[in-house]
Protein backbone atom coordinates (compact mmCIF):
# COMPACT_ATOMS: atom_id res chain seq x y z
CA UNK A 1 0.00 0.00 0.00
CA UNK A 2 1.31 3.61 -1.02
CA UNK A 3 0.56 6.43 1.24
CA UNK A 4 0.98 9.79 0.51
CA UNK A 5 2.57 12.42 3.22
CA UNK A 6 1.71 16.07 2.64
CA UNK A 7 2.36 18.63 5.23
CA UNK A 8 2.80 22.48 5.41
CA UNK A 9 0.12 23.77 2.58
CA UNK A 10 0.04 27.27 4.01
CA UNK A 11 -2.74 27.63 1.13
CA UNK A 12 -0.82 27.22 -1.83
CA UNK A 13 -3.53 25.90 -3.89
CA UNK A 14 -1.59 24.99 -7.46
CA UNK A 15 0.68 22.48 -5.82
CA UNK A 16 -1.77 20.83 -3.95
CA UNK A 17 -4.45 20.57 -7.36
CA UNK A 18 -1.08 19.21 -8.62
CA UNK A 19 -0.08 17.07 -6.26
CA UNK A 20 -3.48 15.41 -5.96
CA UNK A 21 -3.78 15.18 -9.65
CA UNK A 22 -0.60 13.13 -9.64
CA UNK A 23 -1.98 10.99 -6.43
CA UNK A 24 -4.99 9.93 -8.57
CA UNK A 25 -2.75 9.19 -11.57
CA UNK A 26 -0.95 6.92 -9.37
CA UNK A 27 -3.78 5.63 -7.69
CA UNK A 28 -2.87 6.73 -4.60
CA UNK A 29 -6.13 6.64 -2.15
CA UNK A 30 -4.64 7.61 1.53
CA UNK A 31 -3.35 11.16 2.25
CA UNK A 32 -1.58 11.65 5.71
CA UNK A 33 -1.51 15.55 5.99
CA UNK A 34 1.04 16.71 9.10
CA UNK A 35 -0.80 20.34 9.43
CA UNK A 36 -0.94 23.78 8.44
CA UNK A 37 -3.42 23.44 6.15
CA UNK A 38 -4.66 26.87 6.85
CA UNK A 39 -7.77 27.02 4.58
CA UNK A 40 -10.89 24.83 3.92
CA UNK A 41 -10.08 25.08 0.27
CA UNK A 42 -7.33 23.05 0.34
CA UNK A 43 -9.19 20.14 1.68
CA UNK A 44 -11.54 20.26 -0.76
CA UNK A 45 -8.84 20.09 -3.16
CA UNK A 46 -8.15 16.61 -1.54
CA UNK A 47 -11.91 15.07 -1.54
CA UNK A 48 -12.13 11.77 -2.43
CA UNK A 49 -8.94 10.76 -0.58
CA UNK A 50 -8.92 8.95 2.73
CA UNK A 51 -7.19 11.99 4.37
CA UNK A 52 -6.21 12.37 7.98
CA UNK A 53 -4.85 15.87 8.86
CA UNK A 54 -3.23 17.24 11.98
CA UNK A 55 -3.81 20.60 13.51
CA UNK A 56 -0.65 22.82 12.98
CA UNK A 57 -0.05 26.13 14.82
CA UNK A 58 -1.33 28.25 11.67
CA UNK A 59 -4.41 26.34 11.23
CA UNK A 60 -6.50 29.07 13.10
CA UNK A 61 -9.58 28.75 11.31
CA UNK A 62 -11.62 26.87 13.96
CA UNK A 63 -14.31 25.59 11.15
CA UNK A 64 -11.19 23.14 9.59
CA UNK A 65 -12.43 20.62 11.77
CA UNK A 66 -15.99 20.54 10.67
CA UNK A 67 -15.33 20.85 7.18
CA UNK A 68 -12.80 17.84 7.45
CA UNK A 69 -15.58 15.93 9.06
CA UNK A 70 -17.96 16.68 6.84
CA UNK A 71 -15.05 16.34 3.67
CA UNK A 72 -13.60 12.66 5.21
CA UNK A 73 -15.39 11.43 8.32
CA UNK A 74 -15.73 12.54 12.04
CA UNK A 75 -12.35 12.84 13.99
CA UNK A 76 -10.74 12.92 10.72
CA UNK A 77 -8.62 16.37 11.80
CA UNK A 78 -6.91 15.72 15.11
CA UNK A 79 -4.42 17.39 16.74
CA UNK A 80 -2.46 13.72 16.88
CA UNK A 81 -3.26 10.56 15.19
CA UNK A 82 -2.83 7.39 15.98
CA UNK A 83 -3.31 4.85 13.06
CA UNK A 84 -2.41 1.23 11.88
CA UNK A 85 -1.91 1.07 8.06
CA UNK A 86 -0.88 -2.34 6.62
CA UNK A 87 0.07 -3.94 9.93
CA UNK A 88 2.39 -0.39 10.79
CA UNK A 89 1.73 1.67 13.44
CA UNK A 90 1.93 5.35 12.82
CA UNK A 91 2.18 8.38 14.58
CA UNK A 92 0.96 11.65 12.38
CA UNK A 93 0.87 15.03 14.31
CA UNK A 94 2.47 18.77 12.78
CA UNK A 95 5.57 18.66 15.14
CA UNK A 96 5.08 22.43 16.34
CA UNK A 97 5.60 20.81 20.09
CA UNK A 98 9.14 19.19 20.15
CA UNK A 99 8.68 17.31 23.40
CA UNK A 100 5.84 15.66 21.94
CA UNK A 101 7.53 14.91 18.92
CA UNK A 102 10.46 14.11 20.61
CA UNK A 103 8.42 11.42 22.91
CA UNK A 104 7.07 9.88 19.91
CA UNK A 105 9.82 9.25 18.48
CA UNK A 106 11.75 7.80 21.89
CA UNK A 107 8.55 5.46 23.05
CA UNK A 108 9.23 2.88 20.34
CA UNK A 109 5.53 2.49 20.03
CA UNK A 110 5.47 3.62 16.58
CA UNK A 111 6.96 2.17 13.64
CA UNK A 112 6.98 5.91 11.86
CA UNK A 113 6.57 8.96 12.69
CA UNK A 114 5.17 11.61 10.22
CA UNK A 115 5.71 15.39 10.60
CA UNK A 116 5.65 18.35 9.32
CA UNK A 117 6.12 22.63 10.75
CA UNK A 118 10.26 22.56 9.82
CA UNK A 119 9.68 22.84 5.88
CA UNK A 120 12.40 20.17 6.00
CA UNK A 121 12.72 16.68 4.33
CA UNK A 122 13.23 14.11 6.86
CA UNK A 123 13.69 10.41 6.77
CA UNK A 124 15.89 9.10 9.52
CA UNK A 125 15.66 5.90 11.95
CA UNK A 126 15.86 6.31 15.34
CA UNK A 127 15.97 3.36 17.89
CA UNK A 128 14.05 1.33 15.20
CA UNK A 129 11.26 4.11 14.83
CA UNK A 130 11.42 6.14 11.21
CA UNK A 131 10.90 9.51 11.15
CA UNK A 132 9.76 11.20 8.21
CA UNK A 133 9.28 14.93 6.94
CA UNK A 134 8.17 15.71 3.92
CA UNK A 135 8.98 19.11 3.38
CA UNK A 136 6.32 21.30 2.67
CA UNK A 137 3.74 21.94 -0.26
CA UNK A 138 3.63 25.53 0.79
CA UNK A 139 5.58 28.91 2.32
CA UNK A 140 7.89 31.09 1.04
CA UNK A 141 8.05 31.21 -2.59
CA UNK A 142 11.59 30.31 -2.80
CA UNK A 143 11.40 26.71 -1.61
CA UNK A 144 10.27 23.94 -3.58
CA UNK A 145 7.43 22.16 -2.43
CA UNK A 146 7.53 18.47 -2.54
CA UNK A 147 5.51 15.70 -0.65
CA UNK A 148 6.64 12.41 -0.33
CA UNK A 149 5.11 8.76 -1.25
CA UNK A 150 5.54 5.82 1.30
CA UNK A 151 5.06 1.90 0.24
CA UNK A 152 4.39 0.74 3.81
CA UNK A 153 5.07 -2.51 2.37
CA UNK A 154 8.56 -2.35 1.50
CA UNK A 155 9.19 1.51 3.38
CA UNK A 156 10.19 2.77 0.03
CA UNK A 157 10.10 6.82 0.15
CA UNK A 158 10.21 8.72 -2.95
CA UNK A 159 10.21 12.51 -2.43
CA UNK A 160 9.05 14.29 -5.27
CA UNK A 161 9.61 18.10 -5.69
CA UNK A 162 6.84 20.65 -7.44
Amino acid sequence: MRIALIADTHDALGKVLLTARRLRAEGVKTVLHAGDVTSAEILRLLEGFDVWVTWGNMDTNPNLGAIAGSLFGLGRMERVHYLTLEGQRIALLHGDDRRLLQRLIQSGEHDYVIHGHTHKPRDEEIQGTRIINPGALGGPGWRTGSFALLDLGTGDLARIEL
